[in-house]
């Protein structure tokens, strides 16, 4: 394989990409292929699960986007990516913070920071995405689904985004200035497998863990947060590099709990982690295996 191969990741915030991708994105640097991750925010507005850290969030002293900048560098570097951008510089759109649905979902918040990813004028956004696809010329894309996965307004922002700018790349009429046009080939959507995450939630009540995941049944309703299984185009398998992943995660040290979920109860041997999965919302899909999913993202290309 060869830089001639790359892969854009679009995120909304540090960690995102590590816990969704970071197998993916370890595997396809090992492998000598093209990874950039162009990051949407700096997650200002996150939740500080580490009590000696909790001076940074934006309801006392601040500081959490300056040192997110710092936790996404270390992650980074750990799995293996050098080209990490801000989606115009570092600072230029703000966290929008969220606010819990009753129904379990995120949603917006009733007050929103200035400059807030989410109030961003659509095509500034994503004309920043258009210079970078046209100087990279990925084949492909990876970010969330119409929903953010589980949304949040900056997932759902970072989705529109990334895929206004992919059709507004490709456009031979479009902002010359930015670059020549490019068209991506293939575009993917980070998934859970509902299958998969029923398998483990399964095994964490048996386990007799009834904290994690809390309220969720594997046999009930699974909410917005899972894909069906017919729905998902591709799994890449990145268990030899999962540990990798795992300790990329725990840099992310203001977000990550390191007693929390990823890395205690009967879902941590890692095989949940290492095998991320991927919706294909553009292209045709390549070569698949016995399970009727492609392997590799570049499948086909």
């Amino acid at each position: 394989m060869s830089l001639d191969q790359r892969a854009l990741f679009v995120h909304a915030h540090p960690d995102d990409e590590t816990i969704n991708n970071g197998a993916t994105m370890a595997r396809y640097v090992a492998e000598g292929r093209g990874v950039t991750v162009v990051t949407c925010t700096a997650g200002e507005m996150g939740e500080v699960l580490v009590p000696d850290l909790l001076h940074l969030s934006h309801e006392r002293d601040g500081g959490l986007g300056a040192h997110r900048r710092g936790e996404i560098a270390d992650a980074l570097a750990h799995l293996g990516v050098t080209d990490h951008r801000w989606l115009g510089g570092f600072g230029r759109f703000h966290d929008s913070g969220m606010a819990w649905h009753a129904d379990g979902h995120a949603v917006a918040a009733e007050v929103v920071p200035d400059n807030a990813f989410w109030h961003a004028d659509l095509t500034e956004a994503a004309d920043e995405l258009v210079k970078v696809i046209r100087e990279l010329r990925p084949q492909v894309l990876v970010t969330y689904n119409e929903f953010g996965g589980y949304g949040h307004p900056d997932h759902i922002q970072a989705h529109r985004v990334a895929m206004y700018a992919a059709s507004l790349a490709a456009a031979p009429a479009y902002k010359l200035a930015f670059g020549e046009p490019h068209d991506i080939a293939k575009i993917y959507w980070c998934a859970i497998s509902e299958s998969r995450m029923r398998q483990s939630l399964r095994q964490i009540r048996e386990s007799g863990d009834t904290e994690t995941f809390e309220g969720m049944d594997p046999d009930g309703e699974m909410g917005p947060f899972v894909t069906p299984d017919e729905q998902i185009a591709a799994c890449v398998d990145g268990t030899d590099f999962v540990h990798t992943k795992m300790d990329a995660l725990k840099l992310h040290r203001t977000q990550v709990d390191p007693e929390g979920f990823f890395f205690s109860g009967a879902e941590s041997g890692h095989a949940f982690w290492g095998e991320e999965f991927y919706v294909l919302a553009k292209g045709r899909r390549g070569q698949v295996g016995e399970d009727g999913l492609e392997t590799d993202l570049f499948a086909g290309l």
